[in-house]
């Protein structure tokens, strides 16, 4: 399993090449748009942990990084600029990218510059990490009977659920349910914030600080079970110094 999505944004064969090869040695899959518009597009349908734009295709880079800022999904996305041609425009994108790969690039700059964004890479891949999981459900709904399901699959944030009850959109809803392997129950308020035949999702609203970090754990070590070793150990790493 990848640690992440990493979309690449540059007409550059070569640079392609080289990133592409780069990210699957450390389990980072790459999804790569060679104009703007489409990456633009891209942005607005996907979840990305890492956004690398190539300088070399001018002002327009621009457009991306404001993409990538104002977007509900991709906003704490780690960015990345690929050093252009011109000193003064590697320079003002510099100031709004987190890190820079400089040209000419090689498998070892690449490697040098990942080095020190990895641990952010991994953190916004557990923030958003969705595990597929079976888990009974219960929803506590104001004046009506209550509701028994099962969870699709379940995040820090929400869970998708599976049931042909008939809910509102931002219906506040009270959710019950049990991790696996745990003891206490879950009660979370929580807001529909989906809704399609069959399921829906659901968002927690109050989760006390206790739940919070038992689900986290949880989800960390469902996460640690389907990376490599090599993504484990420092995915431990980063766990440790977070």
């Amino acid at each position: 399993m990848a640690i992440g999505l990493a979309l690449l944004v540059s007409a550059d064969p070569v640079t392609i090449q080289q990133f592409s090869h780069a990210l699957q040695e450390l389990s980072i899959s790459l999804e790569v748009c060679e104009e703007v518009p489409a990456a633009i597009g891209v942005l607005n349908r996907r979840k990305f942990e890492a956004v690398i734009v190539d300088l070399q295709l001018g002002e327009e880079c621009g457009r991306i990084l404001d993409e990538v800022r104002v977007s509900l999904s991709n906003r704490t996305a780690v960015t990345f600029a690929i050093g252009g041609d011109s000193v003064e425009s590697t320079a003002s994108f510099r100031r709004r990218t987190s890190f820079v790969f400089e040209r000419p690039v090689s498998a070892q700059s690449i490697h040098s510059t990942l080095k020190p964004a990895y641990g952010m890479i991994l953190r916004e891949r557990r923030r958003y990490f969705r595990h597929p999981a079976s888990i009974p459900v219960t929803i506590l709904i104001k004046n009506m009977p209550e509701v028994r399901c099962h969870c699709v699959n379940i995040s820090e944030g929400g869970m998708a659920l599976s049931t042909f009850v008939l809910l509102r959109l931002g219906e506040e809803v009270q959710i019950q349910f049990t991790l696996p392997g745990h003891e206490i129950p879950f009660s979370v308020k929580s807001t529909v914030c989906w809704l399609k035949s069959g399921h829906l999702g659901v968002r927690f609203v109050s989760l006390s600080s206790e739940h919070k970090s038992e689900l986290q754990g949880w989800l960390s070590r469902k996460l640690e079970e389907g990376l490599p070793d090599f993504v484990a150990q420092q995915f431990q790493k980063e766990k440790f110094l977070s």
